[in-house]
């Protein structure tokens, strides 16, 4: 028996664990008043009192230069999540911490009007969703990400918005005013279409049955929508990748593109812990084809490659995708977005008088 098959699962959570934090010496261990058969833990969502809103990206592989989000860890608990390790600089763990211990940017809305109002502020598209979900479960009921589309719409700043969460579509009357104005492009994130299978890897998010009507729904109001297909885990969901691209498009995506897993810093062994515990006769099968796509390692954090990763498998997959995409009569390049209508309201608009 592995030392990962000895730790009880967790209903509703992606992580079976709370590992280590590598920036702390001290961790929390299993102490003689815990009860070994309860395990789960409710979310507890902290306020963040960030002054300010837009991060800017300085990564040369990733689309975006600007992008927002009104949240900082996820509940989707989606186990592969690559931001799960930026939890760690919180002081949280990567594992349970990063979807149980939610931080809330209750300033966003306002933070970003007074970002967009600087002059230093230059037009251009601003990305929701690059890291954790804007989206996820706790949006419903404080409609943070909302509100900050309504101050995108306000002043017509482009944006470009990913997500697993079929809650977009609450937003389509704000997104159809952007989409007017060449000044939205959605992308639904699917990585299976197997409903079982994405509970148990990301058992939070909107089931795929779910996105791809999101997808309809996003279309069928003039909204520019794609699919992502994120991550690709070579061994489980690669196959999947013609099923997914087909179902998108008749759902009405116009653009397609895909992501290869990653696993940076402590999500590796995360990963080999939910493998052992949910497919464990595929665990080996999938560790050896992500080590063929990142240079004989479970990761690769080369700007050049960790993105697309590398390696006959890969070629492999990017063929697979590109042929996937042309059956599908489906586009890999995203719609163009325009700042040209870009606008400041005037005094009169923001109350001044």
């Amino acid at each position: 028996m592995s030392e990962f098959s000895r730790k009880p699962l967790i209903h509703g959570r992606g992580a079976a664990s709370n590992p280590g934090n590598r920036f702390e010496k001290t961790e929390y261990a299993v102490s003689e008043w815990d009860d070994p058969a309860d395990p789960s833990r409710d979310t507890v969502f902290l306020r963040d009192t960030t002054r300010s809103i837009i991060t800017y990206n300085e990564s040369p592989d990733v689309g975006f230069d600007a992008s927002i989000n009104p949240y900082r860890g996820c509940e989707h608990g989606c186990i592969y999540c690559f931001a799960r390790p930026n939890h760690e600089y919180l002081g949280f763990s990567a594992g349970l911490d990063f979807e149980s211990r939610i931080l809330v940017k209750e300033d966003a809305p306002e933070l970003l009007r007074k970002e967009l109002l600087s002059p230093k502020w230059e037009p251009q598209p601003i990305a929701i969703s690059g890291v954790t979900d804007a989206f996820q479960p706790i949006e419903r009921r404080l409609g943070l990400t909302r509100r900050c589309l309504e101050v995108l719409v306000e002043f017509l700043n482009p944006a470009v918005i990913i997500t697993k969460n079929e809650l977009v579509t609450r937003d389509i009357d704000l997104l159809s005013t952007l989409a007017r104005n060449r000044g939205v492009v959605v992308y639904i994130s699917v990585t299976t279409l197997d409903g079982t299978l994405a509970g148990e890897l990301e058992p939070r998010a909107s089931q795929p049955a779910r996105r791809l009507a999101a997808i309809e729904a996003l279309s069928s109001a003039g909204i520019p929508t794609g699919v992502l297909v994120a991550p690709v885990i070579p061994g489980l969901t690669d196959h999947e990748m013609p099923a997914i691209i087909v179902a998108a498009a008749k759902s009405g995506a116009v653009t397609a593109g895909y992501v290869p897993l990653r696993l940076p810093y402590g999500l590796a062994p995360m990963f080999e812990e939910w493998l052992e515990h949910h497919a464990p006769l595929q665990k080996e099968k999938v560790l050896g084809r992500i080590r063929e796509i990142r240079g004989g390692k479970l990761n690769d954090p080369n700007f050049k490659s960790r993105m697309r990763a590398e390696g006959p498998y890969a070629d492999h997959m990017r063929q697979f995708f590109e042929v996937s995409c042309r059956k599908a009569g489906m586009k890999s390049e995203k719609p163009s977005l325009t700042a040209e209508f870009f606008r400041r309201p005037g005094p009169a608009q923001l109350g001044l008088f």
